[in-house]
């Protein structure tokens, strides 16, 4: 079975490479634009402190977090492949007392089914300053241990380079789709038509455009985020936790004493691939507000960001209705790099004629 898998963000790579594993012929063709959500996002894996009202795609973030782990040891087993993941915990922070303890006993409520969580632990404002010394003054919060951060970049490549040694082949292109009775065929970017028994889409915010000669009206929106690289010049940062105010942008340490802020939430922009000078003044301004103590870094970059959301905070992946062979994999928004290699995997198994013991029902295309 030939698949063609059209876009090599985190899901379309994750897809690509849980296919190629089990043998199938895999073609990943990725137009290469600018400002994929995946290469600049944070990498924060702690899904387990956001709203649980929708239990479903709640569900989904806590499967997602799990399986980081998994594919942590699955990727270590091959030869030089690391995927940026560090299990550093995170820090919330709020100086509301009444929130933190809700969102403390609601995590303890949820360590039945996400053991992930590890522990939970209200830090004063002083413990939090040492194990998060920009910190300002005064301000506490939440240790939980399971907390972990992810270079998306390099997972993203890492799960390339391991479907490619699995037999997939990748290329640069556009693509353009049309459809054959009930059915979908795909077009490289000299109208010459390319071989595939399915075609999966994951190309992000650029899908709406690619569908819409189907007929399909994708509900898929951008939101542009901001993200900025600190430097930190001779300062550890490496076992430092991922913080998270809950009234704020967020902190991201790495290892080579860089930090990464942000990010800005912007709608109504189109695909302006610019950083603004409203949108890093928003990222700094609510940094040092939060952590005076970085005013001396250094400002390495700003990074662009497409985020795909769809018409609710819910991913949009399964098979196309409609269509025999076309299946679609969009809307991770904010968590793409917590779900979204699980959400391949589910996709690849989906493709695969598996069941994979997970409902995606509740995330079906409509």
């Amino acid at each position: 079975m030939r698949i063609l898998i059209i876009g090599a963000g985190i899901f379309g790579a994750s897809t690509a490479y849980h296919l190629a594993r089990e043998g199938a012929d895999v073609l990943v063709v990725d137009a290469n634009h600018s400002g994929k959500g995946t290469l600049a996002g944070a990498g924060i894996a702690c899904p387990w402190v956001e709203d649980d009202a929708d239990i479903e795609r709640y569900r989904l973030c806590i499967a997602g977090a799990r399986y980081h782990r998994q594919l942590l040891a699955e990727l270590a087993s091959q030869a030089g492949a690391d995927i940026g993941f560090a299990p550093v915990g995170a820090l919330v922070l709020s100086e509301d007392q009444e929130r933190l303890a809700q969102l403390e006993a609601r995590l303890n409520g949820h360590r039945a089914e996400a053991p992930e969580i590890g522990t939970v632990t209200p830090v004063p404002a002083a413990r939090a300053r040492q194990m998060f010394p920009p910190l300002r003054d005064g301000l506490g919060g939440l240790s939980i241990s399971g907390g972990a951060r992810v270079d998306g970049k390099l997972l993203t490549a890492t799960l390339m380079r391991a479907a490619i040694a699995a037999g997939a082949t990748v290329h640069n292109d556009n693509v353009s789709l049309e459809r054959t009775g009930n059915g979908v065929r795909a077009l490289d970017g000299s109208g010459n038509p390319i071989a595939a028994d399915q075609i999966i889409v994951t190309s992000g915010v650029w899908a709406p455009q690619l569908l819409s000669p189907l007929g399909i009206a994708h509900p898929v929106t951008l939101r542009r985020g901001q993200i900025s690289h600190l430097g930190l010049n001779g300062i550890d940062t490496r076992d430092w936790p991922v913080v998270l105010p809950l009234n704020s942008h967020y902190f991201v340490p790495f290892d080579d004493s860089r930090l990464v802020v942000g990010a800005t939430f912007e709608a109504d922009v189109g695909f302006d691939y610019r950083v603004t000078a409203a949108g890093q003044h928003e990222v700094l301004t609510k940094a040092l507000t939060i952590a005076p103590g970085l005013a001396d870094a250094t400002l390495i970059e700003t990074r662009i960001g497409f985020r795909p959301f769809g018409p609710t905070d819910r991913p949009i992946f399964g098979r196309a209705p409609g269509f025999d062979n076309l299946i679609l994999g969009n809307g991770l928004a904010a968590t793409g790099l917590t779900i979204g290699p699980y959400c391949g995997k589910l996709l690849a198994d989906l493709a695969l004629g598996r069941d994979s013991g997970f409902d995606i029902t509740p995330f079906a295309p409509r």
